[in-house]
């Protein structure tokens, strides 16, 4: 038994032109029956009457303006789709020669290829134009498909020089249009900024889906037409919101999809030209290379991301994160030199972060990293140190980041283990264990399964050790990646 035809689908509208066509109607009959049926706009309509995909009717657009010297349209399948969806968002206004072509290529009147909507946004003078060949068309009815206007001398003198500025003012009249104002650019970069300052407080998942949604607003926008300084604009929150999908995909475990997300992020840092975007973008695919492995990537794209001159602490957290990677391939010097740079950087900041929350490194994120590196080259008394000042630091910061508290208790933690304190250790785990699942992100649990794995004896067999390794195997099982793992409707960018 054959499935039912889908209303709206290729195979529903062969169908009705097919009957339509069978019962005598005309090609302009199917238009309107199109029209009505499916909700389509005039220009798609005819072309779906005519049965023809958008590359054929970029061809015959192409074709029919040809005949019309002068006025020859260089038309693709991209092209025609836009024209068929204006004035919505995301399309182009065809011109006049644009117009006749496609009248000329249906078999219709323009009047045909226009409703309401496109009159009252096409400007004067084209519709002064088309008023003019509709009135010719009707003083001769028994023309089938429209005429060009009768042929008229090219104007000279004065005349042309009218002609002239009467065809840049209407260019200027599309030029100066624009589908979003100042305001609304800087509305977008405020919901942005929230969005990365709720993201260390709130449940990764939930947030993912509110960014998805404003990034493909801001998509839809760049689709449209505005002035280049607020395209570039809006390719920096473009840049910004996949930056921070990139960062929440990588601490949901979906580290590939994070990869995706920041070359996008890095094409619009450099569409827009805006250096700390670049950084950050660098800083973000940084921390993805870190956490799949691609330790010397790690390096580079750290490294990379200091050439670049940036206001604010990205700079700061840029050096941290070289000397992450170069402690875990074991590089001591290298490591504690780029700690030092972190320093440095600090000290010799200029300017606030221009989004904030995720994009920031505020000295309690530093001092995290710092216990981290000096962990791994062996230093667990100053790992201590560092993170004992960061919780200081984190507990005079206005918004407390669950996930860098996390991992400042289970460097706490694995220095007590280093020194052989696993009661101490187990005391400092106490916050990270009660975090809730969605607050169990995919950094956190791995450090935790290294912590894990690293305790030794002779505190392996101990009950503070073995406790704490059940504790630490059950908080991972019940995790925000592995949710998102199970999950058959897991969100995606």
């Amino acid at each position: 038994m054959n499935a039912p035809i889908k209303p709206g689908s290729k195979a529903d509208r062969d169908a009705l032109r097919q009957d339509m066509s069978a019962a005598g109607c005309t090609t302009a009959d199917i238009a309107i029956e199109m029209r009505t049926r499916y909700r389509m706009r005039p220009r798609e309509a005819w072309r779906h009457a005519h049965g023809w995909t958008l590359q054929e009717t970029a061809d015959r657009i192409t074709q029919a303006s040809s005949r019309r010297p002068g006025e020859s349209v260089a038309a693709d399948a991209s092209l025609v789709g836009k024209w068929e969806k204006w004035p919505a968002p995301s399309s182009r206004r065809p011109s006049l020669a644009v117009l006749f072509a496609a009248a000329e290529a249906f078999g219709c009147h323009i009047a045909d290829l226009l409703d309401l909507a496109d009159r009252r946004s096409l400007p004067d003078a084209d519709l002064r134009v088309i008023s003019s060949q509709q009135k010719d068309t009707e003083q001769s009815p028994a023309l089938a498909a429209p005429k060009p206007p009768v042929s008229t001398p090219e104007p000279t003198g004065p005349d042309l020089v009218h002609l002239a500025a009467d065809e840049s003012a209407t260019w200027a009249q599309w030029a100066e249009a624009s589908n979003v104002g100042d305001i609304a650019i800087e509305q977008l970069m405020a919901e942005t900024r929230a969005l990365a300052a709720d993201y260390l407080i709130s449940d990764p998942v939930a947030l993912f889906i509110r960014t998805r949604a404003l990034r493909d607003r801001i998509f839809s926008l760049v689709e449209g037409h505005q002035y280049p300084r607020q395209s570039a604009d809006l390719y920096v929150v473009a840049g910004y919101l996949c930056g921070l999908l990139a960062w929440m995909s990588s601490d949901l475990g979906q580290l590939r999809d994070a990869d995706t997300q920041g070359r996008t992020a890095w094409l619009c840092a450099e569409l827009s030209g805006h250096n700390d975007l670049r950084a950050w973008v660098l800083s973000t695919r940084s921390k993805v290379a870190f956490w799949d492995g691609r330790l010397r990537e790690a390096v580079n794209f750290a490294r990379r991301g200091s050439t670049y001159c940036s206001t604010g602490s990205v700079s700061v957290l840029l050096a941290c994160q070289e000397a992450d990677a170069w402690s875990e391939l074991g590089a001591i010097s290298e490591a504690l030199a780029a700690v030092g740079r972190a320093a440095d950087a600090r000290d010799t900041m200029v300017g606030g972060d221009e989004v904030g929350g995720i994009f920031a490194c505020p000295p309690a994120r530093q001092e995290n990293y710092a216990a981290a590196v000096q962990l791994r080259v062996g230093q667990p008394a100053e790992a201590l140190r560092a993170a004992d000042s960061a919780l200081t630091l984190l507990a005079g910061e206005p918004v407390q980041a669950y996930g860098t508290e996390a991992q400042i208790h289970i460097s706490q933690a694995a220095a007590h283990l280093a020194t052989g304190e696993a009661e101490g250790a187990r005391e400092a785990l106490a916050p990270v264990l009660s975090l809730p699942p969605d607050h169990r992100l995919a950094p956190v649990t791995r450090r935790l399964s290294e912590l894990s794995s690293g305790i030794s004896r002779p505190y392996a067999t101990g009950t503070a050790a073995i406790g704490l390794r059940a504790a630490i195997e059950e908080f991972c099982v019940d995790s925000a990646p592995r949710h998102l793992a199970l999950s058959p409707g897991a969100a995606s960018a």
